[in-house]
């Protein structure tokens, strides 16, 4: 097996070997530089994977210098080799990337996981859809991912949003309104099956499900009235 190549520097040139998921991870980033003073600067991790990943920061290491990362969230450490900065690399700007001397796919969180399981789910419904599976599920099926995609893409705006001070309100609302819509699909899929003689009365837990029902249909109703108040009258105390 051939080595990487080097660079005009001498140091080794970097050879994705897996693809690189987008998260926003606030990590600090420590070396030591030419006189040999300590340098702390914060940095963002933007594009990773297991091997290593692009930082997003203000002031660059020398390429081929080894640093220390240490996750912000979490207070892992883990030691990296500074692949390319913006000076030594075409393409490369705001930041750094870097080749973990231990590859990792925890130390950079639960985000990265939730990217990796996204793109498997996807290649799970490709093969479901080969298989030809019954077309319900295969729509409940594309659901859940739905809601896993919508719920990470808020995680990580969120952490954007507290490393940058600001409101979260948006997201929260962008997630309240994700299930309602959810919950809308759900009910149109009992209705469906009530229909088609799938639910009885020995069904488990429908009771549950109809006091659940109830309790929701008062709390809408009560919100909707003072956009119409003669269609939405309560009917529960």
């Amino acid at each position: 097996m051939g080595g990487r190549g080097t660079s005009p520097d001498g140091t080794k040139e970097e050879r994705r070997k897996s693809y690189r998921f987008l998260v926003v991870v606030p990590i600090e980033a420590t070396w030591r530089n030419p006189e040999g003073v300590p340098v702390l600067v914060q940095a963002v991790a933007k594009q990773v994977n297991a091997n290593g990943g692009f930082l997003e920061m203000t002031i660059y290491p020398p390429v081929g210098s080894r640093i220390t990362l240490t996750n912000f969230l979490s207070a892992e450490s883990a030691e990296a080799r500074v692949l390319a900065t913006p000076s030594s690399r075409e393409g490369v700007s705001h930041g750094i990337i870097v080749e973990l001397i231990t590859p990792s796919e925890s130390f950079w969180g639960v985000n990265l996981q939730v990217k990796k399981t996204a793109v498997e789910l996807q290649k799970l419904e490709k093969s479901l859809q080969a298989e030809g599976i019954d077309f319900r599920m295969l729509n409940e099926f594309r659901d859940t991912v739905d809601a896993l995609r919508t719920t990470a893409l808020a995680v990580q705006q969120l952490r954007e949003f507290q490393l940058k001070g600001k409101d979260s309100t948006e997201i929260v609302s962008m997630l309240v309104a994700d299930r309602v819509r959810r919950a809308t699909n759900l009910c149109h899929e009992l209705v469906a099956d009530i229909d088609a003689g799938k639910m009885s009365r020995e069904t488990k837990e429908v009771e549950g499900l109809y006091d659940a029902l109830e309790q929701a249909c008062d709390r809408v109703r009560h919100l909707l009235k003072s956009r119409h108040p003669d269609r939405y009258v309560t009917t529960r105390t």
